[in-house]
């Protein structure tokens, strides 16, 4: 938890440090990341895979065979990391398709070009961090995470503001910044594998195994689904900052504000949901069916207490947030509207990513992936439109109507993968969740 918390306060930082620079400064911001925190995420939930696969190996004592999936990994991510660079090397055409105001659209290439620069570091250290976490070694990923933020915000204050002899780059600055604290991470992940106590014996950088056709369509069977489900739900939200782009800075600004925040206090049921995979996956792997299924309803149980408690401080101080980012009392105002609406999803929000966290320990990501694409862009951003940008149900509410949208589709989100869930875990505790004398194999599954 900490780990995730420290990665996304990075873009915490970014945000509240450019929007103390110009209200511009921090639209591009937005604009920015509404392109490449999709295809972050995407690429991301790719590589995710490893870690369900090195937690399966694990749970079944076979460590020496976790070399060849981190490499499978690392194949994958140098494909991803072309791609990536591709893409965000054009994010002109997207500014121009949505009408972008030529000024804020240069600040926003700007921007997104300078930070593909750390794309592929961040894909290589996203394979070094599931494998790590794959083993149940999360707390060297804390580290370097904690280490990534304690670099950012110098690097962020040197490159936006024209520190040290630089010139004052802005929005630009903080793609910068953040490109070579991705850099940082990755470094200090690989040091991590080759002279750590827990790694060095499988000698996993010695040697490099070559690709293989099969294993690595598997791979891809696992991950391509995982990394679609996060793109359809983080594309939910950049869609939508894009269709706002044409209603001034404020209302960008707003959103910005609110996807901040929110993101921040998302990561929390997603730390809790990537324990869950973990534990999942390796008790899975050792065929304890009963404790496979006690931990994933647990920690069901945890992300919903956790939900609790981020939706009382939303409801309960919206402008003491909002504030954080901004000095105008209009933005704050503005702001403060959707995050009272953002505490709305917080159970539906914490109920689907625990159960894709469960999910995909079981290794189960074809069928959520179906069920994540219906609700969010069959149910949500087709009322997200129709509240926002047009007057047939109410007058059009602009980002209200989007984050009134966001509600609707994240709880019918969470409902079908509930559901799924119920029968998945179900179908594997009858299956293998017994010894041969059919006592269970773990005394917490009798609860």
């Amino acid at each position: 938890m900490i780990a995730q918390l420290a990665q996304t306060a990075m873009g915490f930082v970014d945000t509240l440090m450019a929007g103390r620079a110009s209200a511009q400064e921090l639209a591009a911001v937005a604009l920015g990341t509404s392109i490449w925190i999709p295809l972050y995420l995407a690429c991301q939930g790719v590589l995710m895979a490893t870690t369900p696969l090195v937690a399966n190996q694990v749970g079944a004592n076979r460590p020496e065979q976790t070399a060849r999936t981190l490499h499978k990994g690392f194949a994958v991510a140098f494909i991803l990391s072309l791609l990536s660079l591709l893409v965000l090397a054009n994010t002109n055409l997207i500014l121009n398709l949505m009408d972008v105001e030529s000024v804020l659209a240069a600040k926003t290439a700007a921007y997104t070009q300078a930070i593909s620069w750390g794309f592929p570091a961040f894909m290589f250290y996203q394979v070094v961090r599931s494998y790590s976490e794959g083993f149940g070694r999360t707390s060297p990923v804390m580290k370097i995470a904690v280490l990534g933020l304690l670099c950012n915000i110098p690097l962020n204050y040197i490159f936006i503001y024209g520190k040290l002899g630089l010139p004052a780059l802005g929005a630009e600055g903080c793609g910068w910044a953040s490109a070579l604290v991705m850099w940082i991470m990755l470094l200090t992940g690989l040091a991590y594998l080759q002279y750590s106590n827990s790694f060095r014996e499988l000698g996993l950088l010695r040697r490099f195994y070559r690709p293989q056709a099969q294993p690595t369509l598997a791979f891809l069977k696992l991950g391509i689904p995982i990394g679609i489900s996060l793109l359809i739900e983080a594309s939910m939200f950049s869609i939508i900052a894009l269709l706002l782009a044409d209603r001034g800075e404020q209302v960008i600004a707003a959103h910005q504000i609110t996807l901040s925040f929110t993101g921040l206090s998302f990561m929390v049921p997603l730390s809790i949901a990537m324990a869950i995979t973990i534990r999942v996956g390796q008790l899975q792997g050792a065929g304890d069916g009963h404790s496979a299924h006690f931990a994933a309803f647990t920690g069901l149980g945890i992300t919903l207490i956790c939900a609790l408690l981020s939706s009382l401080f939303m409801l309960s101080a919206p402008e003491f947030i909002t504030g954080w980012y901004t000095t105008d009392p209009v933005l704050i105002q503005a702001a403060a509207q959707l995050v009272m609406i953002a505490a709305l999803f917080q159970f539906s929000d914490a109920i689907q990513v625990a159960s894709a966290g469960a999910l995909r320990g079981y290794k189960d990501t074809f069928v959520p992936l179906i069920m994540v694409f219906c609700a969010y862009w069959l149910v949500g951003l087709p009322a997200g439109i129709l509240l926002g940008r047009t007057d047939l149900l109410v007058p059009a509410m602009n980002a209200e109507g989007f984050w009134v949208a966001l509600v609707i589709g994240l709880t019918i989100g969470a409902a079908l993968l509930l559901y799924r869930l119920r029968m998945i875990a179900s179908r594997h505790l009858n299956e293998n969740g017994t010894c041969k004398d059919n006592s269970p194999q773990n005394p917490l599954s009798q609860g």
